[in-house]
């Protein structure tokens, strides 16, 4: 299934710093697909995360800051 995210929304959802695990909802409309899950300062952190979430349905991206 192929997404078009926006690039202003994903701006909006990249961090400064760490990283954001956010999910996207294919059936959102163009520029609201994408909501933050949660912030994590480190990588592994936000990995374990990302893994440890069990929907199948669910559609995960880490984000890392600028």
């Amino acid at each position: 299934m192929a997404y078009e995210i926006d690039g202003k929304e994903k701006a909006s959802l990249t961090p400064e710093s760490g990283f954001n695990l956010v999910g996207i909802d294919p059936f959102g409309s163009h520029g609201s697909q994408l909501y933050l899950i949660e912030h994590f300062e480190r990588y592994q952190d936000a990995l374990i995360a990302k893994k440890s979430r069990k929907n199948p349905e669910e559609y995960l991206i880490l984000y890392p800051g600028e």
